[in-house]
């Protein structure tokens, strides 16, 4: 018998994306002028409180790019291969009215994102990337 300790089987996932909206210590606050940050994430829950759960999550350590939105595949988009997108210096409605659109058809998995929010993208630190898996 082996003396590794056998892995847990990941976990299947929500049924629908998770749309993660940080609203720590830069992002959300007066620090990035000029944006309606109340209206942003209300946006983001009237727009996709029927295919997605979106919530205000604390700092996710990645103030240098505030405001930073995450969108999490559904449990069939993780099977499909989808992971996880970071997206940074979301502060443009556009942004906002993209990240609507490719999450209302399946998002991170099961369809690409409009080419504009490859210009948001960022891969974060490990660290942060587990902490916000758990």
């Amino acid at each position: 018998m082996s003396r590794r300790t056998r892995r847990a089987a990941p976990a299947e996932g929500t049924p629908r994306p998770t749309v993660s909206v940080c609203r720590g210590c830069c992002c959300g606050t007066p620090k990035i002028p000029d944006v309606d940050h109340a209206g942003q994430l209300a946006e983001l829950r009237r727009s996709l409180g029927a295919v997605a759960t979106v919530r205000a999550v604390e700092c996710l350590d990645s103030c240098e790019r505030a405001n930073v939105v995450v969108v999490q595949p559904s449990a069939e988009g993780r099977r499909a291969g989808g992971r996880p997108v970071w997206l940074g210096l979301v502060n443009d409605p556009d942004a906002v009215t993209d990240i609507v659109t490719w999450v209302e058809a399946g998002g991170p998995g099961l369809v690409d994102p409009p080419e504009l929010l490859d210009l948001y993208t960022f891969r974060p630190s490990r660290r942060v990337q587990q902490e916000l898996d758990h």
